[in-house]
């Protein structure tokens, strides 16, 4: 009895653990500081959308009128304001641009479900801004990072007008996203605690359960423009961005940055890779249409 009590607890705790655990990475902190659009030196308009039952609302920076849009995805534990150099580097080119916050991020709305839901949002923010008139409602190109990579893939394998997507340290399936935060937090050596919070974020997405995973749908995608960006220092992300890169369709290219991170580069190094993104977008998603630039 003593053992069967012992054994009994010792499965509580690790049920608690991994539920703690679970909650911490679908729940995490609020990152960056809270702007309004009234605080920033060129003023975007605030664009209302719905996913899901949910209002959400983001930050439009216009550029020229009847140019495609660029809408950028921060990356997990990450916010919007963080983009805004990045933001500024597209409009100068007269690309409109785009930003807002993905469940569970900037202000701690609902929960993230690395993916699922990201997927429709953006999905949802397309939509809503293919409604205006000041637009090329026809032509979308989206930048992403971890979380808002895998939300840039997923949605250009469900909606046409996404022509040029631009991958930063993309990961195949948010289940994997998930192992990487586990392992990352230590307790992964616990038994049963990867299992545990596998179970429980499948459970808690069950109506996704059916999603591809991108590799699959990458390889069909021959109409999209594909940028991965590889970081050398991230081994994991950087493993799985090659991997869905070797198997996407072309167009597709890769170039391979020394830090992961983009909110948390020097000056230098971002300001290169801004260039490397907006080049980018220029050669395949030109602003004034047409044919790229030379």
């Amino acid at each position: 009895m003593a053992g069967a009590a012992l054994l009994g607890f010792a499965l509580l705790a690790l049920f608690l653990i991994s539920g703690v655990l679970l909650y911490r990475i679908i729940s995490p902190p609020v990152s960056g500081g809270e702007l309004t659009p009234e605080a920033l030196l060129r003023r975007p308009t605030l664009v209302t959308f719905s996913a899901d039952g949910a209002s959400d609302e983001g930050w439009f920076f216009p550029g020229r009128s009847s140019a495609p849009t660029i809408i950028l995805g921060h990356g997990y534990l990450s916010s919007r304001e963080e983009l805004l150099t990045l933001v500024t580097a597209l409009q100068e080119h007269q690309y409109n641009v785009f930003v807002f916050n993905f469940s569970g991020h900037g202000g701690g709305k609902r929960f993230t479900t690395l993916g699922y839901r990201e997927t429709r949002e953006l999905l949802a923010a397309i939509e809503a801004i293919a409604a205006r008139n000041d637009v090329d409602r026809t032509r979308f190109g989206v930048w992403g990072t971890t979380l808002g990579a895998y939300a840039a893939a997923s949605a250009a394998g469900s909606d046409p007008r996404v022509r040029a997507i631009a991958l930063d340290s993309v990961y195949n399936e948010p289940l994997d996203f998930l192992d990487l935060q586990v392992s990352r937090s230590g307790l992964n050596v616990l038994p049963l605690t990867p299992t545990l919070c596998r179970l429980g974020f499948r459970l808690m997405n069950f109506s996704d359960r059916k999603t591809p995973p991108l590799a699959e749908r990458l390889s069909k995608m021959t109409g999209v423009a594909k940028l991965f960006v590889l970081a050398n220092d991230n081994r994991v992300l950087g493993s799985a961005t090659s991997d869905l890169f070797l198997k996407a369709a072309q167009p597709r290219q890769q170039i391979i940055i020394s830090k992961s991170n983009y909110a948390a580069m020097s000056s230098e190094d971002k300001h290169a890779y801004e260039n490397s993104i907006v080049q980018f977008f220029l050669e395949n998603l030109p602003a004034a249409g047409g044919m790229p630039p030379p």
